[in-house]
C-alpha cells in the first residue's frame, strides 16, 4: 500500500536489466523500423529474445525486416539470420 504522495515502488527495467534485443534490419543490413507493438524488445535471457524471434518473425517480415541480428547490451552473438526461406 502506497501513502498519499509517496513514488511508487515500481520502476521500469532498463537496458541492464533486460540486455538482449534484436537490430532489425533489411537485406543490406540497414536498420528498419516497425509498429511500437514491435519495435524496442528487450529482453532478460538469450531464450527468451529467440522465443519472441520465433513467434513474431513472419509480423517482422511483412513489416519489411528481412534479418535479424542478436545483441547482448553492445556485442553481437549472432546474425545477421534471414527471416525468408
Amino acid at each position: 500500500m502506497n501513502l498519499p504522495d509517496q513514488p511508487s515502488s515500481f520502476r521500469r527495467p532498463s537496458p541492464a536489466d533486460r540486455p538482449w534485443w534484436w537490430r532489425l534490419e533489411d537485406s543490406a543490413g540497414t536498420e528498419v523500423s516497425v509498429p511500437d507493438e514491435l519495435a524496442g524488445q528487450r529482453f532478460t535471457s538469450q531464450a527468451d529474445a529467440e522465443s519472441w524471434v520465433g513467434e513474431t518473425w513472419s509480423d517482422l517480415a511483412a513489416e519489411g525486416v528481412d534479418q535479424v541480428t542478436l545483441v547482448e547490451h553492445e556485442r553481437v552473438v549472432y546474425g545477421p539470420m534471414s527471416l525468408h526461406a
